[in-house]
């Protein structure tokens, strides 16, 4: 059997060396009989001219991706949000849909975690074979700026590509936000067939992601947003296509609208009555750590994946237009990553809060009071204090909490772990919330 994965290989196994040769010797000691590489080792090896072209033919030729449709969702911000509604969405009009992206590979349900947004070709051409068993019609995918600077989706086309939004994320790896931008719109590059583009007009980069078949959505989309209304638990907005409709989405939040017009527009390019799309709309889920309200008393506890400077600042924006109360936020940064994101978002969270607890979200391998550090450099108020222990910080925030007032619980959403140095330690920021309420109840 051919691997990718030195860990998985058994006696007999061919490697295919996608690592430039880090990982032959593990493949070897495990067994490996045979090694496919652009290099010549001292061991059985046959030697391609481009692993990755040899790997996406070998695919392609096991797996025929023809009579899917392949959708590819990409921006710095909604990329789970819309590909996930969208997922829910076409099943509801009974499309057999699948989604793959950062909460996981879902088929009905959860089939499993994943390790990256956009998986690498073999483990991605593992899932399409599992959705052709499956009778699958559509497969939406979150794509990550990573995945196709780093050529993981070599050969796969898509059908429809969405594009959210572009503000500051990933400076670390793309360097500035030209490079962030480029590798953004290679997925646009991608696209097969019809080769329909859906944009957020009211991006101001939305016009370097125009191709030839495009709509766009928003103030002043080919679907235009005419008006919304916002409440803790639900938006009510109105739509011009050729008519007004207006549409219930149970997700609060101006930017989940958005997220949502991604769904509606793949929903109705594809064929559906604009009608039954609306109908199906009321019955759509947030994904889980996104926007997830926990009521407590007389207050409420949010808990949100936001961890750029724009998400960060979108949801203090619309909580803040909600609240009767305080607004208390609980927020960190990741470490060994994006250095220039931490400050803003530092700044960001004492000029929109009553009161901020900075702690830990994944250090890494970097020193906890670094990170924080950064953070708090630009901050002249002092309604902030430190708490890097996450569970205890969590628990401050909840006892800070009087009547009416909000908890914002930023970073983390969906993750059930903390990395701390090279360790994955078992973490939720909702189990923590859960468990300390119910003792204080």
């Amino acid at each position: 059997m051919l691997r990718v994965d030195s860990r998985k290989v058994l006696k007999g196994d061919t490697y295919l060396d996608l690592s430039n040769g880090k990982y032959v010797m593990d493949a070897i000691n495990n067994g490996a009989s045979l090694i496919i590489s652009e290099k010549d080792y001292e061991f059985d090896t046959l030697i391609v001219a481009d692993v990755r072209s040899y790997l996406s033919n070998y695919l392609k030729e096991r797996v025929n991706l023809n009579d899917i449709k392949l959708i590819g969702i990409t921006g710095t911000n909604g990329k789970t949000t819309s590909c996930y509604l969208t997922y829910q969405l076409l099943n509801l009009l009974n499309l057999k849909t699948a989604y793959i992206g950062t909460i996981g590979f879902y088929i009905d349900d959860k089939i499993k975690d994943l390790n990256n947004t956009t998986p690498d070709l073999y483990e991605l051409y593992e899932m399409f074979d599992i959705c052709i068993k499956e009778d699958i019609k559509v497969i939406v995918m979150e794509v990550s700026s990573h995945s196709l600077e780093l050529d993981r989706l070599r050969d796969i086309n898509f059908d429809i590509a969405a594009f959210t939004n572009l503000t500051l994320d990933h400076i670390d790896f793309h360097v500035n936000m030209d490079n962030y931008l480029n590798a953004k719109r290679k997925l646009f590059d991608k696209l097969r067939n019809d080769k329909l583009g859906i944009l957020n007009s009211d991006s101001i980069y939305y016009d370097k992601f125009l191709v030839d078949n495009t709509i766009t959505y928003g103030l002043n989309g080919d679907i235009k947003l005419i008006d919304y209304n916002l409440f803790i638990n639900k938006s009510i907005f109105r739509i011009l296509v050729d008519s007004e409709y207006e549409i219930e989405l149970n997700i609060p939040c101006l930017y989940n609208i958005y997220n949502y017009l991604n769904a509606f527009i793949i929903a109705y390019k594809l064929g559906f009555d604009i009608e039954d799309i609306i109908c199906k709309t009321k019955l759509l889920k947030a994904p889980k750590g996104r926007f997830q309200v926990i009521n407590y008393g007389d207050n409420v506890i949010i808990i949100d994946y936001a961890h750029t400077p724009d998400a960060v600042n979108n949801i203090l924006d619309n909580v803040n237009k909600y609240r009767t109360g305080k607004l208390i936020t609980i927020i960190g940064c990741g470490g060994s990553r994006d250095k220039s994101k931490r400050s803003i978002m530092g700044l960001t969270s004492t000029i929109n809060s009553d009161y901020v607890i900075f702690t830990n979200d994944n250090p890494r391998d970097e020193d906890e009071m670094d990170i924080i550090n950064d953070i708090i450099s630009e901050i002249n108020t002092n309604n902030y204090e430190v708490i890097t222990d996450r569970s205890l910080a969590i628990k401050k925030g909840i006892n800070l909490l009087d009547k009416d007032d909000i908890l914002l619980i930023l970073g983390k959403g969906h993750e059930e772990y903390q990395i701390i140095k090279n360790e994955k330690l078992p973490f939720s920021d909702f189990d923590t919330v859960l468990q300390y309420i119910k003792k204080e109840v």
